[in-house]
C-alpha cells in the first residue's frame, strides 16, 4: 500500500516526530491535521476539539486556503457526521458523505467532498477531538470509498499518538499559565516589601511640604528636597527588586542553566519573543557569573520594558580566550553617545561598572529605530 511519496512505518514515524516538536496546543493541532492528510494522501483534513456548549472550541483544517476558510464562515456546530464522531465514538468510512442520511449540507463556499474517513481522538473514556479526512487521491471503485480498512488502521495509530501529543500540549500550557501566575505573585510580594515603606515615607513628606508651603516656604523647600531624595531611593529599590527576580540556584546550576531558565520564564510572560543560545561556555569564577547574570537581567529588563521590542535574543558564547554575553533587541533604540540621561536611566553606567569590576568590558550599539545590542566580555571560560 502506498500513500503518495512516503509510506508505511517511515511515514508514521515522521508524523509522530513532527507532533512531538510542538508544545503549543494550536501548533500540535495543525501538525496532526497536516500529518494525517499527508499520511493518507487526502485532499482535505480537519480536526475539531469540542467545547461544552454543543460546538467546537477549535477547528483546524488543512487543504483549505485562508481565503476559503474565511468565506466558509463560523466554526461548525456538532451536527451530522461531526456529531457522530464526538458522540458515538466510532470510526466512520463513507463512499460519499453527501449521501449519508445524517448529512445536513454545508456553506456555499465549502469545498465539495465525497469519500470520507473520520475517527475520534480519545484520552481514556473522554473524546478530546475528532479527525476528518476527505477526497482520497486515488482511483476509487465504482460506488466505493477511496479510503481503505488499512487507511483506517493507520489513522487509528496516528489518533492514539495525537491524543498523547494534545494532552501533553494542554498540560504544558497549563503549566505555563501557573508559572506566569507564580512569577507575577512573587514579583508583587517583592515589590511590595522593597518599596512600600519608601512610598509611605514619601507620601508623609509630601503632605508635610504641602502644609508648610504658605506659612514656612523655607521648610517646605527642604521637605520637597526630601521628597525628591525619597523618590530617587524608591526608584532605585524598585529597579533592584526587579533585577533580583532570578532563580536562586546560580551556585548550584551555573550561569548557563540559570540564564536559560530565567529567559524561558520571560518568554512566557511577555509578548516579545525571547531566546537564549549558548556555545562552548564552561564554568566561570563566581564573581564573573554573578556580573554576567546581572548585566543580562538589566539588559533584558530594558529591552522588555522600555524598547517596545518584538524579539530579544540572548547569547553566551566562547570567543577566543574570553566569554561574551550578547543581548540584542529589535526595539526603538537610542543614541548612547548623546543621551546621557537615557544611558543612566537604562542602567548603562551600572552595567559598565559590573563589567569592569570583574575585569571585563561592556559595549553598546544602538540607534533610534535600529534596536540595541549590548555585549559584555570577560576573560576566561
Amino acid at each position: 500500500m502506498s500513500h503518495g511519496p512516503r509510506s508505511g512505518l517511515y511515514a508514521v514515524s515522521s508524523a509522530l516526530l513532527a507532533m512531538s516538536r510542538h508544545l503549543e496546543v494550536r501548533d500540535v493541532l495543525k501538525t496532526i491535521v497536516a500529518s494525517a492528510r499527508e499520511l493518507l494522501d487526502a485532499e482535505y483534513a480537519a480536526l475539531g476539539v469540542p467545547d461544552d456548549h454543543g460546538g467546537f472550541a477549535q477547528f483546524v483544517v488543512d487543504g483549505v486556503s485562508e481565503q476559503q476558510w474565511r468565506a466558509i464562515g463560523p466554526l461548525p456546530r456538532q451536527h451530522g457526521i461531526l456529531a457522530a464522531m464526538l458522540h458515538e465514538a466510532k470510526p466512520e468510512r463513507l463512499a460519499d458523505v453527501r449521501r449519508d442520511p445524517r448529512f445536513e449540507g454545508w456553506p456555499s463556499a465549502h469545498p465539495e467532498m465525497s469519500d470520507f474517513l473520520g475517527l475520534p481522538i480519545r484520552d481514556g473514556d473522554e473524546i478530546i477531538g475528532a479527525l476528518f479526512l476527505a477526497n482520497k487521491r486515488c482511483s476509487k471503485p465504482r460506488g466505493g470509498c477511496g479510503f481503505t480498512e488499512a487507511d483506517e488502521e493507520l489513522l487509528s495509530i496516528l489518533a492514539q499518538h495525537a491524543a498523547i501529543a494534545l494532552t501533553n500540549a494542554r498540560l504544558y500550557e497549563r503549566s505555563r499559565e501557573l508559572t506566569i501566575a507564580e512569577e507575577r505573585s512573587r514579583l508583587a510580594h517583592e515589590l511590595h516589601d522593597a518599596v512600600s515603606q519608601k512610598l509611605f515615607s514619601l507620601r508623609l513628606t509630601a503632605q508635610a511640604a504641602a502644609a508648610l508651603v504658605d506659612r514656612d516656604p523655607g521648610r517646605a523647600k527642604g521637605e520637597l528636597q526630601q521628597v525628591a531624595a525619597l523618590a530617587a531611593e524608591a526608584a532605585d529599590e524598585l529597579r533592584a527588586a526587579v533585577v533580583e527576580l532570578r532563580p536562586a540556584g546560580l551556585d548550584e546550576d551555573g550561569l548557563v542553566a540559570t540564564l536559560r531558565t530565567q529567559i524561558q520564564v520571560l518568554d512566557r510572560a511577555h509578548t516579545a519573543r525571547v531566546t537564549f543560545t549558548s556555545c562552548g561556555v564552561r564554568a566561570l569564577p563566581a564573581g564573573q557569573e554573578e556580573a554576567l547574570l546581572r548585566v543580562a537581567q538589566e539588559a533584558l529588563h530594558n529591552a522588555l520594558r522600555h524598547s517596545g521590542a518584538e524579539r530579544v535574543d540572548v547569547a553566551l558564547e566562547k570567543r577566543g580566550p574570553a566569554v561574551v554575553l550578547r543581548v540584542m533587541d529589535d526595539g526603538s533604540g537610542f543614541e548612547p553617545n548623546v543621551t546621557r540621561r537615557a544611558g543612566r536611566h537604562l542602567g548603562l553606567v551600572s552595567m559598565r561598572d559590573r563589567a569592569g569590576g570583574v575585569g571585563g568590558t561592556l559595549t553598546v550599539e544602538s540607534a533610534p529605530g535600529k534596536g540595541t545590542t549590548i555585549e559584555m566580555e570577560v576573560p576566561g571560560g
